[in-house]
């Protein structure tokens, strides 16, 4: 077993933290939020004073981040990760940030001999909590050898996506889309009620047909067929509005930088901003369902 530092013990880092500590690392833990730190500590984590502190001993150093500027500061400050950690360290940011963030993080990080990964994930609070997240790993052959196990105590698909970066590149597509789809799930499940189907009629033949997606099968949102989506529960977040904008941006900016076009990437983007300008960005992403059933 590892001894892992954590850094970020927010709604998805908190799981994660929590299942290494249940695969028998030694894990300590640090967070700007007292309380976060202290719920580590009685999943079985240590709590750490500082960056400083949570680095100066760890064989993998695992970041989980709210944006791009989060990440370089605790990287590259004079508190930072590369200042204390040390270089037989294996630094893994699960951060969801720009590609350019990525690399711009990876370059300098390697120049002073660690080995480094990004590692963004896909899978939601309800994976993180459950151990069953997707890994999308961005970095060197060797490194991503380094790193493949220990993602495995944190989830169930650990996929090498190739150069530093490139992690960040599939979560960007698949975000992309997976926004796309909980928008045409929506108007799907309003068209078919409107047409006199019942939510659980048209779950039950559209999840075996031709149009069944995740943003239907495991994340309904529509209340009803699946019991366990953020619909049956006031639309309490698993993933946030405001981070479903935010992941839609980095999208947009995404595709303009290599002149991809993603013409339905932005109209998500301006459904999700509309969302989050209606004070709704702390409730799930599938409240969209709503907003298309004028319900809002």
């Amino acid at each position: 077993m590892s001894n892992v530092a954590f850094i970020g013990l927010g709604n998805m880092g908190s799981g994660m933290c929590a299942n290494l500590v249940k695969a028998g690392h030694s894990v300590k833990a640090f967070d700007l939020n007292p309380q976060a730190i202290e719920q580590a500590i009685e999943g079985g984590a240590s709590g750490a004073r500082s960056i400083a502190d949570c680095v100066a001993q760890a064989e993998y150093v695992i970041t989980m981040l709210p944006a791009g500027k989060h990440v370089h500061s605790v990287y590259f400050d004079l508190d930072g990760i590369t200042s204390h950690a040390q270089t037989s360290a294996v630094l893994i940011d699960c951060s969801t940030i720009a590609v350019s963030e990525a690399r711009d993080r990876a370059t300098p990080a390697a120049a002073l001999d660690y080995a480094v990964v990004d590692a963004p994930v896909s899978g939601g609070v309800a994976a993180a909590n459950a151990g069953t997240l997707t890994f999308m790993v961005g970095g060197s052959d060797s490194a991503f050898a380094q790193v493949e196990d220990l993602l495995g105590n944190m989830g169930q698909n650990i996929f090498h996506a190739g150069v530093s970066g490139n992690g960040q590149a599939a979560k960007t597509a698949n975000n992309m889309l997976l926004g796309i789809s909980m928008i045409a799930t929506s108007e799907a499940f309003n068209l078919a009620e409107k047409l006199g189907l019942s939510a659980e009629k048209f779950f039950e033949i559209s999840s075996k047909a031709s149009g069944q997606c995740w943003s239907m099968t495991s994340y309904c949102p529509a209340p009803g067929p699946v019991p366990t989506s953020p619909a049956n529960n006031d639309y309490t977040a698993g993933f946030a509005v405001a981070m479903m904008l935010k992941d839609l941006k980095l999208a947009q900016d995404a595709g303009q930088s290599v002149d991809a076009a993603t013409p339905l990437g932005q109209q998500a983007t301006e459904i999700y901003q509309d969302l989050d300008n209606a004070g709704l960005t702390g409730k799930d992403f599938s409240i969209v369902m709503q907003q298309i059933k004028g319900e809002l």
